[in-house]
């Protein structure tokens, strides 16, 4: 598969949609990743940050609706659930800046390695939770994967079993 990397500094969300309409009709486009949501700009004048996220949000989601892809949005997560949880498993309110993320996502996946905030706890070394939070189309739930550090990749639990 062909990959197009655009890393053009303080690119708005305009010029985004006009570089993957272009793709789209010049070669072919089946996903677009954004690294992170929260980089982009509007290029407009807003009363706040939560004001131009929505903006980025939606115009996200008007853009897979109208070229019919997928499009993956890599977002921040606040930090205060670190600071007042017991257990700091993201949610859907962690998400950064916008309610809107939260709003106009059809599916929210989170990534939570407990031996991050747990790191003397051996029986949690190399296991990472996904949590689907949100699915408009269908269930919602956790699975367990292994994390190899290594290469930086997951694995199902069953077939590794990590070398202590």
């Amino acid at each position: 598969a062909r990959i197009f990397i655009d890393e053009s500094p303080a690119l708005t969300i305009m010029e985004m949609k006009a570089k993957c309409r272009r793709l789209k009709m010049e070669q072919r486009l089946d996903v677009v990743f954004v690294d992170y949501i929260q980089l982009m700009r509007t290029g407009g004048r807003f009363e706040n940050r939560n004001q131009e996220m929505s903006f980025i949000s939606r115009s996200l989601k008007e853009l897979a609706k109208e070229l019919r892809i997928p499009v993956v949005g890599i977002s921040q997560l606040s930090r205060a659930p670190e600071k007042g949880r017991r257990e700091p498993k993201p949610m859907l309110s962690d998400l950064r800046e916008s309610g809107a993320i939260e709003q106009d996502a059809d599916v929210v996946i989170f990534i939570y390695r407990p031996e991050f905030y747990h790191p003397d706890d051996e029986t949690l070394r190399g296991v990472a939770e996904v949590s689907i939070a949100k699915q408009r189309n269908g269930p919602i739930g956790n699975l367990q994967l292994a994390f190899i550090r290594e290469y930086a990749r997951f694995a199902d639990m069953e077939q590794f079993a990590p070398e202590y």
